[in-house]
């Protein structure tokens, strides 16, 4: 996605890069201006709602500007990098403040276009170094201070020309009430300008018009951006990035389909003893083998023997539409937050196959590392509350799927066994379904059937 300027400048834009997102975070440029870069050379590593991206730049040049700092959120369609593509003498680096000039407003920008080499990618938290996001420190400090009524004006250098940091509703707000954005203080973290400043920068003006004859400044009292917040014992951490993603899905599911939530306990000893076997197996050898892999083997038997609950509830069509492949998604906790890549056609892969993906996503997921491509199109998913200790919980559906297996801890319990109470191996499932899509009875079948084969794992070859 690029744009020309002079003719022998080009600048990438930041773009869109899955599911229609608006906005990425810049966490780390790999070159500096003056820097020459070839085409397919990653430039740098962005974060979406969804994941973290690496994006590489599609031509040969030299780089002659970096338009945003690391830290910063940038609008998709907004130029992030100039390079100069004439082959001449890299440009002298400006000695000035690290806040760079931005572009445009992306609101004037329109996206070009997904660019196809995107390649998902990711680091750990703790090896990604963030700088905080560098706002006009310069412009704030010229602007005059009764421009928010804040104070009286007070005589400063004429201001930087920078774009000011704000949030597109809040640019739209401030576009809406015809306030320039470059004459406004911001009160934000960070220098960004909030709603309410945008107000204030509004309220002088209508009051001029009530009373022409200024009254006497009063005493500047800078008030908390929130009521009740306490800086020495809170802190604030910005909605972003995966935490935002999930909480929109979230609650799009929980007020879109109607959760039902079902529960069975079960003897899981013989699946126990299985897993054991399995390690030592030499058609396992080098795979990991642990009870979620019979776990997920067992959800897509019974699947296959209750297709109906297999489906997707599309309301603008009004219709359901079932699915003859199995995406079985896996909740995965990482430093980034809570995601949920799925194994594609999963109905298809033998237990050793299974086991491998399952390695692959969970591993993939640990390092930061999925992409986008891999936590679009789950159809059923499996969440393991288990590994945490906690017997069980009621999940909520993945958006645009139809059911969620929660799988509790595996304890040592006493339990009738054969007529005698003995100490077993027990675990709480909870199958969490669309009553849209699933009665009572399909849920039913599919929990009993995943439970049944659980206690007795020979099942998996009968019923397969």
């Amino acid at each position: 996605m690029t744009t020309m300027t002079e003719a022998s400048v080009r600048e990438f834009k930041m773009p869109d890069v899955g599911e229609g997102l608006t906005e990425a975070e810049i966490l780390k440029w790999y070159v500096q201006v003056g820097d020459t870069v070839t085409d397919g050379q990653v430039v740098c590593e962005v974060e979406t709602a969804k994941a973290a991206v690496e994006l590489p730049i599609p031509y040969d040049g030299v780089v002659r500007e970096l338009r945003f700092a690391e830290g910063t959120t940038v609008d998709v369609g907004t130029a992030i990098i100039a390079v100069d593509v004439s082959g001449g003498a890299a440009p002298e680096p400006a000695p000035a403040a690290p806040a760079v000039p931005a572009p445009a407003p992306a609101e004037d920008a329109e996206p070009q276009g997904r660019t196809p080499v995107l390649v998902g990618y990711g680091v750990a938290a703790s090896s990604t170094k963030r700088r905080p996001r560098k706002g006009p420190e310069v412009a704030v400090a010229a602007a005059p201070a009764e421009l928010n009524g804040h104070g009286p004006a007070a005589p400063a250098p004429a201001p930087v020309k920078e774009r000011p940091l704000a949030k597109p509703p809040v640019r739209k707000l401030a576009k809406d009430l015809g306030v320039d954005l470059a004459r406004v203080v911001p009160s934000g973290p960070d220098g960004i300008i909030t709603r309410e400043d945008v107000h204030a920068a509004v309220a002088p003006a209508e009051t001029v018009v009530e009373a022409p004859v200024p009254a006497p400044a009063a005493v500047p009292a800078p008030a908390p951006a929130v009521a009740g917040y306490d800086s020495a014992r809170e802190t604030r951490v910005p909605v972003k990035g995966v935490r935002k993603a999930t909480a929109q899905a979230m609650i799009g599911s929980a007020f879109t389909a109607p959760h039902v939530t079902e529960f069975v306990t079960v003897d899981v000893t013989r699946t126990m003893k299985l897993v054991e076997e399995l390690k030592q197996d030499k058609e396992f050898q080098g795979l990991r083998v642990n009870p979620l892999l019979l776990i997920a083997k067992a959800l897509l038997v019974a699947i296959k023997r209750n297709p109906e609950v297999n489906a997707s509830w599309d309301e603008a069509a009004q219709e359901i539409v079932l699915k003859h492949y199995v995406n079985l998604g896996i909740a995965a906790a990482t430093p980034r937050g809570l995601i949920v890549p799925n194994i594609k056609d999963a109905q298809d892969k033998t237990l050793p196959q299974l086991s491998a993906a399952l390695g692959e996503l969970v591993s993939t997921a640990r390092e930061g590392k999925t992409s986008p491509a891999a936590m679009q199109g789950g159809t059923v998913t499996i969440t393991n509350v288990g590994v945490f200790g906690v017997d069980t919980g009621t999940p909520i559906l993945n958006p645009g799927e139809s059911a969620i297996l929660a799988v509790g801890a595996i304890k040592l319990q006493p339990w009738v066994h054969k007529g005698k109470v003995k100490p077993r191996q027990v675990t709480t499932l909870a199958l969490s379904f669309d009553h849209r899509l699933v009665d009572g009875e399909l849920g039913s079948k599919v929990l009993a059937d995943v439970a049944a084969i659980l206690e007795q794992p020979k099942r998996l070859i009968s019923w397969a």
